[in-house]
């Protein structure tokens, strides 16, 4: 009879468990080194300790909740704590989406035969680990759509006001010649290149000069014809996703031209990197593009619900109305998938009303019952 070799993966039970000793509280130990040995699978893979922490701290508010060990959990125990996430800690459904995911990779960490934790606990206890997070008890399942329902983007209307009134400050500045005049030139043009290339604050701030290139397909538009992201939103444990956006606005790429031929050398920080400079000589940061947003936004009046993403919604949003091709916006706004390009787009009535009329305008039209004429 062939004997089974046991697999040196790291984070198997075998690699964790000290043969030979007696425990004086076995349960904690065995909890101790499954953590342990999940760690250590997760380092194998390359995850990064900021991601690692994290889950194992969700695992053992999790242990805390149910008051149990992981081989007796079931998915009652993450149907109550998950109601307990959104009725008692009012965390957002994306929110505890990502802990079910993360509560979800340590059970099937568990059950994976591979690692042997399944064997160890039925010696030891007599009972074994299950699955505990199914399609049928987390969110993923229960909602399509994970956004708040507050968050919107600008209407156009709204856009050229926070616009305009961005451009007013410069204006401002320039005639009553304040120092400010360079960093409210650099804000307004920063705000205007978030909109018209749909990016995120963080991917704005971590923009560089040499991040613009030409596109053969728009020569009209120069240097200025392709933005290259190379600081987009990350997957869980992995490095921030370069994409390459092609620019669609003449506009926008007039404003990012005159600011980086004409404003930016009078930082006077021409071996600086950065797009957005400080005149202290730093790179601007996400909060301070957060906090000039929110000035900009509240002095004409604009809702408090529309904040720096709002504009990456209204990009999304006026390019779906003017009749983009879904895929190219998908593609230049870095989605896998549709249905989250589809989060982003919330059309105007007028568009829905539009769009209406078209789908119905042929269900309408008169039947033509001459005789001999091809339908």
């Amino acid at each position: 009879m062939a004997v089974q070799q046991r697999v040196g993966l790291a984070g198997a039970a075998h690699l964790e468990l000290v043969s030979g000793v007696v425990q004086l509280r076995p349960q904690d130990a065995m909890v101790e080194a499954m953590l342990r040995g999940w760690r250590a699978q997760q380092t194998a893979r390359g995850l990064r300790e900021d991601t690692i922490v994290p889950r194992e701290r969700l695992v053992r508010r999790f242990l805390e909740f149910t008051n149990e060990y992981p081989w007796l959990w079931s998915p009652s125990h993450v149907d109550e704590w998950s109601l307990s996430l959104v009725s008692e800690k009012h965390l957002a459904p994306s929110t505890v989406r990502a802990y079910q995911g993360d509560l979800r990779l340590f059970s099937e960490f568990l059950i994976d035969g591979r690692y042997g934790w399944a064997t160890e606990c039925e010696k030891a206890f007599g009972t074994h680990p299950v699955s505990i997070v199914h399609e049928w008890n987390s969110i993923a399942h229960l909602n399509d759509y994970e956004g708040d329902p507050e968050a919107r983007p600008f209407t156009r209307e709204e856009l050229q006001r926070f616009l305009d009134y961005a451009d007013e400050q410069v204006e401002r500045a320039v005639k009553a010649k304040r120092k400010g005049a360079l960093a409210a030139y650099r804000d307004a043009t920063l705000l205007k290149v978030i909109y018209g290339w749909g990016l995120r604050r963080t991917e704005t701030a971590k923009l560089d000069l040499v991040d613009w290139g030409r596109n053969p397909k728009a020569p009209e538009f120069g240097r200025y014809g392709m933005l290259h992201v190379r600081y987009g939103k990350a997957k869980r444990g992995q490095p921030p996703r370069r994409r390459t956006v092609a620019s669609v606005m003449g506009w926008a790429v007039d404003a990012v031209a005159d600011y980086v031929e004409n404003i930016r050398p009078r930082f006077g920080l021409p071996d600086h990197p950065a797009l957005w400079v400080t005149e202290r000589g730093g790179r601007i940061k996400p909060a301070e593009i957060n906090a000039r947003f929110v000035a900009y936004r509240d002095v004409p009046g604009l809702p408090d619900v529309l904040s720096p993403h709002s504009l990456r919604h209204a990009y999304v949003t006026h390019l779906t109305e003017d009749g983009v091709d879904r895929r190219f916006i998908q593609v230049q706004v870095g989605h896998d998938c549709d249905s989250s390009t589809a989060i982003y787009t919330h059309v105007s009535d007028d568009f829905m009303n539009t769009a209406l009329r078209k789908a119905i305008a042929p269900a309408l039209e008169p039947c033509d019952t001459s005789e001999g004429k091809d339908r």
